[in-house]
């Protein structure tokens, strides 16, 4: 089983023209409000992808918490773990490009409730976290999912700062470049080469490194093998939830037990196809879809 701990909230997505500069406002005609939140995102691409998946998070008891967690009950995802809290659900405003590109604000809400005590790891579960909930409790369901011999995914997203100690507990640790930039600032490494930087990421604390690129593909760096991804060939429509479809995608692969390359091919062809239509969530694909465009993602052996 996949146990996402992680955030929910509720998008609300505006089209412009172009992203505003600072201190500039842009007019717009029109928004619309979806689920969203990275741990939810997450949650729904993983089942989606077809895999078994519990969802520990908060929310308010209010009409956005309902809305938000529509599309995850649909998609069969066990919502026990999600609790009602006194604080407001979180709520994210995100702007869109005429090519795609977004900017995104978010107000943690009930996110900020979210706690470790909620998880309810077993042997083999795999247990799936973002950076969208207070460090503390990130920590601590790492320590928890390690003390029940569950397997431990960390998508480093949005980053904030990981203690060494942390770091030795993760079995995957994925990030984009941005991310893993941060990373490497923080460790004192060289931020001009972030391959390299993986690699020894990998070397260092014994864990699965993956490397999300946007248009470039990912890679990803394990203890016997280091290998590049390419991605599908299509025009994005909207690169809101990409990289989260990748997340959960990749994540339902290795829970089916696939190998490195192939979850890398899941991982690239949900976040391909997630970019064909506007949301974090209405875009997520299903397990067919992703399994019928498996073969147009190239997988080339890297080294470092």
């Amino acid at each position: 089983m996949i146990i996402v701990f992680g955030s929910i909230g509720l998008d609300i997505v505006q089209s412009v023209k172009h992203l505003p500069r600072p201190g500039e406002t842009v007019l717009t005609a029109d928004y619309v409000m979806l689920p969203g939140g990275k741990g939810a995102n997450q949650a729904l691409a993983a089942a989606r992808a077809g895999a078994t998946v519990r969802f520990a998070a908060s929310i308010g008891d209010d009409d956005f918490g309902q809305r938000a967690l529509l599309n995850l009950d649909l998609a069969g995802v066990d919502l026990t773990d999600v609790v009602r809290r006194g604080r407001p659900t979180a709520c994210a405003t995100i702007s869109v490009d005429s090519v795609g590109e977004n900017q995104i604000v978010v107000s943690s809400g009930a996110n900020l409730d979210t706690v470790a005590e909620q998880l309810n790891p077993a042997a083999g579960d795999l247990v799936l976290q973002q950076m969208e909930i207070l460090p503390s409790e990130i920590w601590a369901g790492l320590d928890l999912a390690r003390e029940r011999g569950a397997r431990t995914i960390l998508n480093a997203a949005p980053y904030q700062s990981i203690p060494l100690a942390a770091l030795a507990k993760i079995d995957v640790l994925i990030l984009n470049e941005v991310e893993a930039s941060m990373l490497a600032h923080d460790l004192g490494l060289d931020t001009s080469d972030l391959p390299g930087v993986c690699g020894g990421v990998q070397g260092r604390f014994d864990t699965t490194v993956v490397l999300t690129l946007g248009a470039g593909g990912a890679m990803a760096f394990a203890h016997d093998e280091a290998l590049q991804a390419g991605i599908l060939p299509i025009r994005a429509l909207d690169t809101v939830g990409a990289g989260d479809a990748f997340v959960g995608a990749y994540v339902a692969a290795q829970s089916g037990g696939m190998a490195l390359a192939d979850r890398l091919r899941w991982g690239s062809v949900a976040g391909g196809l997630a970019c064909l239509r506007p949301g974090a969530q209405d875009g997520v694909p299903e397990r067919a879809a992703i399994e019928a465009r498996q073969d147009e993602i190239t997988i080339t052996p890297i080294s470092i």
